[in-house]
């Protein structure tokens, strides 16, 4: 059992890790609350899923094809429409997100119905692991995730892109006089935060379930690694979403029912952050709350 759940906690705390960094960057950068993101991850899911049983194209070919480009370029193109004029009012942001997400989840509603679906893992086989079988399914959704979680902190740390995000996301008005084109970077960051949420619907969709609702879950695990590991702080989201995804994960296995605890123990989890230290574990504490 505790193989079992270390393999598990490893596949959830990674989609919860990608999701987090993506819905942080978007934060540190544009200042948007973007309650939309997951979504996104739903709906790259639902294109999996129409790829690989109306197309009949295989998981990969449906992923790099349709499923990411599609779900990345439908980020930009919602952040020109709809955030970058009203980024600078958060109540509006929110206001304009929780829209997206409720049309989004119509739309999905009234094209596939309510019915929870599955779509067929692309990788059979397992390998055994101190007498527990763990799928090459698993294994693969452990690398995709591991792999996107390094690229991306390389990016952030070692490229052109990364230190001008990292600049805007510490001081737009500066970074506006040092020549960076903060709403270029703003909007670049809403497709890799996007990207994001599509590779980790790509991750770990063979091993769980399509339907419309699929947003609202990991939503409150992403808000409770936010506020945990701090907003601002790719580094403290990361090992929030590793502490909720094994959290989680060993609360599947040992309590029984515990799949109906999972947001609780997240909303938990953030409720006595917020109570006990609001900026979190590695929060930034922003200029206007210093003056």
């Amino acid at each position: 059992m505790l193989t079992m759940i270390i393999i598990n906690g490893m596949v959830t705390a990674g989609q919860y890790a990608i999701l987090s960094i993506g819905f942080s960057l978007v934060f540190g950068t544009a200042r948007i609350l973007n309650l939309a993101h997951t979504a996104f991850y739903m709906i790259a899911g639902f294109i999996l899923l129409f790829g690989t049983t109306r197309l009949d194209l295989s998981y990969l070919t449906s992923s790099a094809l349709l499923a990411v480009p599609i779900v990345s370029i439908l980020g930009i193109v919602c952040y020109k429409i709809f955030f970058e004029r009203i980024k600078e009012h958060q109540i509006a942001v929110i206001i304009v997100a929780t829209g997206l997400v409720i049309l989004f989840q119509e739309i999905f509603l009234i094209l596939f119905e309510g019915h929870y679906r599955g779509i067929p893992p692309f990788l059979e086989g397992y390998i055994e692991i101190f007498s527990v079988r763990v799928t090459y399914q698993h294994l693969f959704a452990i690398s995709m995730c591991s792999i996107t979680i390094v690229g991306t902190w390389l990016l952030l740390s070692y490229t052109k892109l990364g230190f001008a995000i990292r600049a805007v996301s510490q001081d737009s008005e500066v970074a506006n006089v040092f020549g960076i084109n903060v709403n270029r970077i703003c909007l670049i960051t809403m497709g890799i935060s996007t990207f994001l949420a599509s590779v980790a619907a790509v991750a770990v969709v063979p091993i769980l379930v399509v339907h419309p609702l699929m947003w609202a879950q990991p939503l409150i695990v992403v808000l409770a690694a936010v506020i945990l590991g701090g907003l601002g702080s790719i580094k403290g989201v990361i090992i929030a979403s590793i502490i909720l995804g094994f959290t989680e994960s060993t609360i599947i296995f040992l309590v029984p029912g515990g799949a109906f605890l999972k947001s609780v123990i997240s909303l938990t989890v953030m409720v006595v952050i917020l109570l006990i230290k609001p900026e979190g574990m590695f929060g930034v504490v922003f200029e206007e709350e210093r003056l």
